[in-house]
């Protein structure tokens, strides 16, 4: 369903009016497409504190100086004490306002060092810091954290958050791991692919993302396989004509499967003896009611699409090797686990349960398998499910955040495509929220 108050407000007497009455102003956000694939317009690299950060292999053109920036770097990697805290301020003060609509704004910050409070407490600063500029920047600007523990791990991340693909994504902090911990399998003996990778990243590698026949699903498998994935669309029996429509849409194949069978892993791993590479957990219901008024039936059907079945998946796909070294385990929570939602307990907990996984088996993964597992986690997307939705609670979804409207499918499907990358191998054990910075559960 079409934004309408997006749309007036992106006319004259809309913004007149709704400036007066002082409501929310949402501009238009840029997204990526083959005819503006970059932002336009200089990055802009700034410094804070003293830093010796090399980012000449992260294959970004970066400027000492531009009237309009597209977008700003700010490396805080050596802010160690409030003094230099203030140099945060000093660098872009002055440049904010010149930074164009659907610009980027992007903190480089470091990891917290166990053993300076005084750096740990600056460091932890920034977060607060980014978070509160992401809630007042305005006209579809972004702000985002990194901590980063080596440059080297640096390509994959700041492309994404620099370009046109992380509209959607504001207010969050993102960690990316040291390079050693990476596992190449294109000859690269665990380092990176080069950092001007290719347009289609994923080139030569098979994804499967499940519950792929519609909906959020069908915009991964679409934006993985644009990617150069060899994509495979699973998806309940009933939806199989749907399923092969996509499949054959983007040259990939159909599996008809009940991702709830005990089975699925064996059945999955059976119809990819080549095995895998990126494995997306995206098949997920919701059966919503208040804890009261709940059938047993309802918690246990959500609990089982959204959470036991991924539990059970991974395991067996880790345990046959059918994901290989090198994979990507990209799971689907939702802002409802990290924040709550009243009618959908069931939900909430499935979709914390996802967060957990991620967190717990993270680094098990990567140091066993060469496999790291992250999560996203969307908050108000724009599809059939939220069109249903009452206007007043859908309009309050949509503006509840500091984008100020509703995401879009495709927002999802690019922070999994980034999370997917084998350039990505330095980002593992991460919970990225697609919501425009919601409000809720920050």
């Amino acid at each position: 369903m079409a934004d309408r108050y997006l749309s007036f407000t992106g006319t004259a007497p809309g913004r007149f009016l709704t400036r007066r009455l002082g409501l929310p102003q949402p501009a238009a956000l840029r997204r990526w497409s083959p005819e503006h694939p970059a932002l336009k317009g200089d990055r802009l690299l700034l410094t804070a504190g003293k830093s010796d950060l090399d980012l000449s292999g992260a294959g970004l053109e970066l400027t000492s100086s531009s009237d309009r920036p597209a977008a700003v770097l700010l490396d805080a990697t050596g802010v160690r004490d409030v003094e230099t805290l203030a140099e945060v301020h000093a660098a872009l003060h002055p440049v904010l306002r010149s930074v164009a609509d659907s610009g980027r704004v992007v903190v480089l910050g470091a990891p917290l060092d166990p053993a300076d409070h005084h750096q740990a407490a600056v460091q932890q600063a920034l977060e607060g810091f980014t978070r509160s500029l992401g809630k007042e920047i305005g006209r579809g600007r972004t702000v985002n954290l990194v901590r980063l523990a080596d440059a080297r791990a640096a390509g994959s991340t700041l492309r994404f958050l620099l370009s046109p693909k992380s509209a959607y994504v504001s207010g969050q902090v993102v960690e990316v791991g040291p390079a050693d911990g990476m596992d190449g399998t294109d000859g690269t003996d665990g380092a990176f692919p080069a950092a001007n990778a290719t347009d289609r990243p994923l080139t030569g590698r098979t994804a499967l993302v499940t519950g792929a026949a519609r909906g959020i699903g069908e915009a991964v498998a679409e934006t993985l396989a644009r990617d150069g994935a060899r994509v495979v669309v699973l998806d309940v029996p009933q939806a199989e004509q749907d399923a092969r429509r996509v499949a054959d849409r983007l040259g990939g194949t159909a599996l008809a499967l009940d991702i709830t069978v005990p089975d699925a892993g064996t059945r999955i791993a059976e119809a990819l003896p080549d095995g895998l590479d990126v494995l997306v957990h995206n098949a997920g219901i919701t059966r919503d009611r208040r804890l009261v008024n709940m059938p047993a039936e309802h918690w246990s059907s959500v609990l089982d699409v959204n959470l036991a079945s991924v539990l059970r998946t991974t395991d067996a796909l880790l345990a046959s090797g059918t994901l290989r070294r090198g994979g990507r385990i990209v799971a689907t929570a939702s802002i409802a686990g990290l924040a709550g939602n009243a009618g959908q307990t069931n939900y909430g907990a499935s979709k914390a349960g996802v967060v957990g996984l991620v967190r717990s088996l993270a680094p098990r993964a990567l140091a066993e398998h060469g496999v790291t597992v992250n999560a996203v986690a969307p908050g108000f997307i724009e599809t059939k499910m939220t069109a249903a939705i009452p206007l007043f609670i859908r309009e309050a979804g949509r503006r509840m955040n500091s984008l100020a409207q509703g995401g879009l499918p495709v927002d999802v499907a690019e922070t999994t495509a980034w999370l997917a990358d084998l350039g990505s191998g330095a980002v593992n054990g991460q919970v990225v929220r697609v919501c425009g910075q919601s409000l809720l559960g920050a």
